[in-house]
C-alpha cells in the first residue's frame, strides 16, 4: 500500500508538471507583452475568463506556431548543429558512468557562441536579412512551435531509449509515464550528435543571448534608442552566457548531463523553459524602459562581474585540485582536501577529492550564491514596478536550493563516512549560517 500510494503521488506530480509548465511559459511571455508585466492583470484576466477559457485564449492563437515561427527555429537549429559539427575543438571526455560508458564532445562552445552572435549581427543588423526585432513580435508563436515539437521529441526519445538506445546506461521504470517525464537513455546520440548536448549547449542556452539582442532591438524600433537599463542588463546576461560556453567542457560533468536522462524534464526545459524564463528581464524591460543613474549602472555592472568571478573561481579551484590530484596550492597553502573512498556499481574502489578549502571552505555549494546575485544584477535595472523582471532569479534560486538538497543526498549515500566528515568540516550546503 505505502509503494502504491508512493507511486501514485510521483505519478500525479508527473501529470502536473507537464500539464501545467507549458501554459505557465505562455502565460508568463503573454503577461510580459500583453499585461504590462503584471500579474494582477493576469489575475484579473483569468478572473474576467476562468481558468480554463482564459488558458485557451491566451494560448490557442500561437498554439501550432507560424510559418515564420517555425522558419526561425529551423534556420537557427541547423545553423548551430552545423557549427557544432564542423567548428574545430579539441575532443573532451565527460565522466564516466556506471555502466562504464565514458561520453565523448568537441569543446568549440566558446567559438560557436562568437560565430552565432557576427552572424546574428552581420545578417540582422548590418546587411539586413531579417529584422531581428521581428523576433519579439513572433515570440509567442515560437514558444507555440517549441512546445509541439519538445513533445513530439521527447515521445521519440522516450521510444529510442527503450527499443534503441544510444549508451549502455539506458532503462526504463517501467512506468511509461514517468519514462516520459524522465526519459530512458542518458545520452542518446542522433546521427552522430549528442542530444543533450545540442540541447542544453547549443540550443538553449545559445538561444538566450540572441533573444536579448532582439528585445534590445525591439525596444530601439518602439523608442529610438536603447535604455542603459537595457544595456546593463543584456550586457551582464551576455557575459554570463560566454562564460558558461568558454568553460562548457565543465558543463559536461554537471547534474543536469551526469544524471538527468533526456525526457520533458531536461528537454522542454531547455528548449522551452530557458528561452521564456530566463530572457524575462529583457522582454518586459523591451515596453518598460528605465533610465538608471550612472552611478547604478557602474554597481550592478561591477557587483555582476565580481559576482561571476567568484562563481568561475570557485569551479577553477575544484577543478585544479582535482586536476592536480590534491597537489595544488589555494590562496598560498598547500589546498585541505578528504579523499573520500567508495565503492562503484560494479564493486570495484574507487577515490574522489573532496576540497574544502577556499571558497569551498565557507559552504558546499557557495557557488550557488556568486550565480543568483548575479541573475540579481540583471534584474534589478528594472527596478521594482513589477515582480515579472525577478521571476528568473527567484525560481533560480529555488532550483539551485532544490540542486544543493538533491547532490546532498547523493554524495551521502555514495561516500558515506567520508561525507559526514566532509560536512562537519562545511556544515552549510549554500548559504553560511542559513542552508
Amino acid at each position: 500500500m505505502h509503494y502504491t500510494n508512493k507511486a501514485f503521488v510521483r505519478n500525479a506530480g508527473v501529470v502536473l508538471i507537464i500539464l501545467l509548465t507549458p501554459p505557465a511559459a505562455i502565460a508568463l511571455w503573454f503577461t510580459s507583452q500583453n499585461l504590462d508585466g503584471s500579474f494582477v492583470n493576469l489575475f484579473e484576466f483569468f478572473a474576467r475568463n476562468g481558468l480554463f477559457q482564459g488558458i485557451y485564449k491566451i494560448w490557442a492563437p500561437v498554439f501550432f506556431g507560424s510559418k515564420t515561427a517555425w522558419l526561425m527555429i529551423s534556420a537557427f537549429a541547423l545553423f548551430e548543429i552545423l557549427l557544432l559539427k564542423l567548428l574545430p575543438g579539441k575532443k573532451v571526455n565527460g565522466p564516466t558512468t556506471p555502466k562504464g560508458y565514458t561520453p565523448e564532445y568537441k569543446d568549440n562552445g566558446f567559438f560557436a557562441f562568437l560565430i552565432t552572435l557576427f552572424f546574428f549581427w552581420l545578417l540582422g543588423f548590418q546587411f539586413e536579412l531579417f529584422s531581428p526585432a521581428s523576433i519579439y513580435d513572433h515570440f509567442g508563436e515560437i514558444l507555440g512551435a517549441l512546445n509541439l515539437f519538445s513533445w513530439a521529441f521527447c515521445l521519440f526519445l522516450y521510444f529510442k531509449g527503450r527499443y534503441s538506445p544510444s549508451t549502455p546506461d539506458s532503462g526504463t521504470s517501467g512506468n511509461p509515464l514517468f519514462d516520459y517525464y524522465w526519459g530512458t537513455d542518458l545520452y542518446p546520440h542522433i546521427f552522430g550528435i549528442n542530444v543533450k548536448h545540442f540541447t542544453n549547449c547549443r540550443f538553449g542556452m545559445m538561444s538566450w543571448p540572441l533573444l536579448i539582442l532582439a528585445f534590445a532591438a525591439k525596444q530601439y524600433e518602439l523608442y529610438g534608442h536603447v535604455s542603459n537599463s537595457m544595456i546593463v542588463s543584456v550586457f551582464l546576461q551576455l557575459v554570463y552566457v560566454g562564460i558558461f560556453f568558454f568553460y562548457e567542457s565543465g558543463y559536461f560533468k554537471t547534474m543536469d548531463i551526469q544524471e538527468d536522462r533526456a525526457g520533458y524534464y531536461i528537454v522542454w526545459g531547455v528548449m522551452v523553459w530557458v528561452p521564456s524564463v530566463y530572457t524575462l528581464t529583457a522582454h518586459y524591460l523591451v515596453i518598460h524602459p528605465v533610465t538608471l543613474s550612472t552611478g547604478f549602472s557602474v554597481a550592478l555592472i561591477v557587483v555582476g562581474l565580481l559576482s561571476f568571478y567568484s562563481k568561475t573561481s570557485m569551479n577553477r579551484q575544484r577543478t585544479n585540485v582535482r586536476v592536480h590530484n590534491g597537489d595544488y596550492k589555494i590562496w598560498g597553502h598547500k589546498a585541505r582536501i578528504i579523499r573520500a573512498k567508495y565503492t562503484d556499481d560494479k564493486g570495484e574502489k574507487r577515490e574522489s577529492i573532496l576540497l574544502v578549502d577556499g571558497w569551498w571552505r565557507i559552504a558546499r555549494h557557495f557557488h550557488y550564491v556568486g550565480e543568483i546575485l548575479g541573475a540579481l544584477c540583471w534584474s534589478l535595472p528594472a527596478l521594482f514596478f513589477d515582480f515579472m523582471p525577478y521571476f528568473y532569479v527567484v525560481y533560480l534560486t529555488l532550483l539551485l536550493f532544490h540542486r544543493a538538497q538533491r547532490d546532498d543526498v547523493k554524495c551521502r549515500a555514495k561516500y558515506g563516512k567520508y561525507w559526514d566528515e566532509y560536512c562537519k568540516i562545511v556544515p552549510y550546503k549554500v548559504i553560511p549560517g542559513v542552508f
